[in-house]
């Protein structure tokens, strides 16, 4: 078999061919290492030339990121995004030496458009019962920097669920999860098929067979006080329940340790034990968070240790009420795990009694936009000069919500002494309360606390009280001032009213208006004026001319 050999001519083409073709494959390397150079710049100079967004969070929602653009910066754009891509497309392949030359393209400043976007303004949905001058202290801004698509009323209430534009002024605020509605924490209408007996005698536990004697109303069983102390305070059965079991388990078995027998809701500094004692100052913390967020008298909490938190503004009152609760027991940690952990309060109403927004959701919210209060009189009769001696202040105990006034009749004397003065109803209805100095008005007459308008008397002496059950009519006589019912210095009416369970402050959209006379509270409780027109009477505890006021016909 013939063997092929190469001559020198044959391996002097081979070697001139694999010269070429190697040639040839570094020209295409170098052709595609300049065109991924030139890709790469491309790409660099789109990213850089894209406008800056500051991130989603920062804004509300997605709706106010789009509107948050400086139109500054939008009217750069096209020339931003098309210069550098249009001189990279212009540009030869076979020139990446002179690109790679030239000064890299300078951008403007983009900060103004991040700060514009991280300045965009709260997209607030109003809740029942916001008013307008109290949104601006919780947000920290001034009234006039608050708008709305919709009518934004100087006072009055706010529409439920109206959209509005706040400047985000606030940092270093609270988690704004809203825990609980406004409606479990009052004595509202929820309250009325709520079986507070059969509740507890099915639970079993503490509270099954405890009785205690409480001041003025002799031997009470758990089922009367905590009634007592709901109707009292305005504070709803079931959430001082779960206070109960969550402080002590109370409700459903027995106190594990001796201060929780003697302290159940844990307010040991307070001296007070017992249960009544215990749900009292309960009730008065809750209340304070609750009515200090609606009038805006509380914005930051202030814990043991001295720490303080400011409230995020969206929260709601009931959500306040329970972070005020907690403050005044516990540090931050143990304040927090109180209300968010796998074992909060929360977790454990929920297992007590469902979800409490389910709950809620069956009854109209606590307060209609454009409401009003029914018209009321002077509770007194017309041509006897009475004192205006207490301007807004304490509706009931330690509830600090400014919501009662204070009148004292014509008298030799001060101090707590008979008078025959005569109290007037100050407007029509059914007493559904007269005892311990107290007389309750229900003006809708369904015979219960917790629905509609009603006008608390307090201490209305026992002589000549007018009696549970009967109707009266606007100006009728129901008692004489005194001193029962309540601590007192001298013989006084305090007059307060509720409207679906809830303390209605004597200053704000549904200002007390007594016969034309509108009331107006100073920066300090107990001190304020009564305005009708150009007339203006300040309140004054020693009875003084300027306090006198009568009621015209």
């Amino acid at each position: 078999m013939a063997v092929p050999i190469s001559t020198p001519s044959d391996v002097n083409c081979s070697r001139a061919e694999r010269q070429r073709r190697m040639a040839a494959r570094r020209r295409r390397k170098t052709q595609r290492l300049v065109i991924a150079v030139l890709a790469v710049v491309i790409c660099v100079g789109a990213v850089l030339t894209l406008p800056a967004e500051a991130p989603e969070k920062v804004v509300a929602n997605k709706a106010a990121d789009e509107t948050a653009l400086p139109v500054s910066l939008l009217e750069q754009a096209p020339d931003l995004l098309e210069a550098p891509l249009t001189a990279a497309v212009a540009d030869s392949p076979a020139e990446p030496a002179q690109m790679a030359n030239q000064a890299p393209e300078v951008l403007a400043n983009q900060s103004p458009a991040v700060a514009a976007s991280q300045n965009a303004p709260t997209l607030y949905y109003a809740q029942s019962g916001d008013s307008l001058d109290v949104l601006a202290l919780r947000f920290g801004v001034p009234v006039n920097e608050i708008s709305s698509t919709g009518e934004l009323l100087e006072n009055g209430f706010i529409s439920e669920g109206q959209l509005l534009l706040i400047p985000a002024q606030l940092e270093n605020v609270s988690d704004s999860l809203r825990l609980f509605p406004d409606a479990e924490v009052v004595n509202s209408p929820s309250a009325l098929d709520f079986d507070v007996e059969n509740f507890i005698a099915q639970a079993g536990g503490k509270l099954a067979d405890y009785q205690e004697s409480v001041y003025a109303n002799g031997i009470m069983n758990s089922a009367q006080i905590i009634r007592r102390v709901a109707r009292d305070y305005s504070i709803h059965p079931r959430l001082l329940l779960a206070l109960l079991e969550y402080e002590s388990g109370w409700v459903y078995g027995s106190p594990p340790t001796q201060d929780q027998l003697y302290y159940p809701l844990g307010l040991f500094e307070s001296g007070q034990s017992g249960l009544y004692k215990q749900l009292v100052l309960a009730a008065g913390n809750l209340g304070t968070g609750y009515y200090g967020w609606r009038e805006g008298t509380l914005l930051a909490l202030t814990f043991p240790d001295g720490s303080s938190l400011r409230l995020a503004p969206e929260l709601n009152c009931a959500t306040v009420a329970w972070m005020y609760y907690f403050a005044q027991t516990r540090n931050q940690d143990a304040w927090s795990e109180a209300l968010y952990s796998d074992h909060s309060l929360l977790s454990t109403y929920e297992a007590m009694f469902g979800n409490p927004w389910l709950i809620a959701q069956q009854y109209a919210s606590l307060f209609n936009p454009g409401m009003e209060q029914p018209p009321l009189d002077l509770p007194f009769e017309s041509g006897i000069v009475w004192s205006y001696t207490s301007g807004p202040h304490a509706a009931w105990g330690a509830v600090e919500v400014r919501a009662a006034l204070d009148f004292a009749p014509p008298a030799d004397a001060p101090g707590c002494l008979p008078n025959s003065t005569w109290i007037t109803a100050a407007a029509s209805g059914l007493v559904v309360r007269s005892d311990n100095g107290t007389v309750v008005v229900d003006m809708d007459g369904d015979g219960n606390e917790e629905t509609g308008w009603n006008i608390v008397y307090l201490h209305v002496g026992t002589t000549h009280r007018i009696k549970l059950g009967t109707w009266v009519e606007k100006g009728d006589r129901i008692g004489h001032p005194s001193c029962e019912g309540g601590i007192s210095t001298g013989t006084h009416l305090h007059i307060v009213r509720k409207y679906n369970g809830e303390w209605i402050p004597a200053d704000g959209p549904l200002a007390f208006k007594l016969s034309g006379w509108t009331a107006k509270a100073a920066s300090v409780p107990y001190q304020g004026w009564l305005i009708s027109g150009d007339k203006i009477v300040k309140s004054n505890r020693y009875s003084s001319t300027p306090a006198h006021i009568s009621r015209g016909d």
